[in-house]
């Protein structure tokens, strides 16, 4: 088992905590104002994250902290007391989640061994708008119209692989789409080229804190964010006014542009994932 000094820990979490911090405080302030932001508050709502939630940093498993207490690291938290120290208690947590955990690590397994695809264009964001009464933005203008849009999606296959955004389709959206996709079905449908499977470490992170260590949640959720503006510059909505370039996928060098980024996506997870299969199989 790892021993982390005090003054060890203590900077880890500080560190966490200040490049945290930033995104926490925009959430609550836009909150109070009731405003939005059609890129950052995707990950607060679809992931249902709480911001001391996000605040908290963990050591992942077999780390004794040395001078730690139940205030930072709680009973309920999964921590236990261990002489002048605290230590995630790892089976006692994988026990109380113990199905939920195997889930994921088959949905992560298959997953990063299925070929990628990147074939899929990011038409998925248009598909949600196939229908003008489902615009999930209304602050954003649709950057052809929703005419345009209409034909832009007519005029591509629909090769979505991620249940949790076709089922976000408009619903006459989804029979174009190649396969029907379902919740029950994922383990066997996503596949590692997809922005959406790559964004969703973070998810995975999030929900299997404390067991995994801050340091591989806050490189996923880079990995996300950085999903995140490829996915909305790429979508049908005008994202120019809030000073991105779009990636123009109706046309041959925006899909160029939009493959080029997925691909560096799907490189940048696979470490990722490989390390979170690794961290909850242990």
């Amino acid at each position: 088992m790892k021993r982390m000094m005090k003054s060890a820990w203590r900077e880890e979490m500080d560190r966490h905590r200040e490049k945290m911090g930033p995104w926490v405080q925009r959430r609550r302030d836009r909150r109070s104002r009731g405003q939005k932001h059609p890129f950052e508050d995707f990950l607060w709502e679809y992931y249902a994250l709480r911001g001391g939630r996000m605040l908290q940093w963990s050591p992942g498993r077999d780390v004794w902290l040395e001078g730690a207490d139940a205030e930072d690291f709680p009973d309920k938290e999964g921590y236990r007391q261990e002489g002048e120290g605290r230590v995630l208690d790892v089976e006692a947590w994988k026990q109380k989640r113990k199905s939920g955990v195997a889930w994921i690590i088959n949905l992560l397994k298959q997953t990063q061994e299925r070929p990628p695809v990147f074939a899929c264009l990011g038409l998925h964001e248009w598909a949600m708008v196939y229908e003008e009464k489902d615009v999930r933005h209304p602050q954003l203008p649709l950057r052809l119209g929703h005419a345009g849009t209409r034909e832009v999606v007519e005029s591509m296959p629909l090769l979505c692989t991620h249940f949790d955004a076709f089922r976000f389709f408009s619903e006459s959206a989804q029979p174009q789409n190649r396969n029907v996709l379902t919740a029950e079905g994922r383990p066997q449908q996503e596949q590692p080229g997809c922005l959406h499977a790559n964004m969703d470490l973070y998810k995975w992170c999030m929900k299997l804190q404390p067991l995994v260590p801050s340091l591989l949640t806050d490189a996923c959720f880079d990995l996300a964010w950085r999903a995140r503006e490829i996915d909305m510059r790429a979508s049908a909505y005008d994202v120019s006014g809030m000073g991105y370039e779009p990636i123009c996928i109706e046309t041959t060098a925006g899909r160029k542009e939009y493959i080029h980024y997925q691909r560096e996506i799907h490189e940048a997870a696979l470490p990722l994932r490989s390390k979170l299969i690794e961290v909850l199989s242990g």
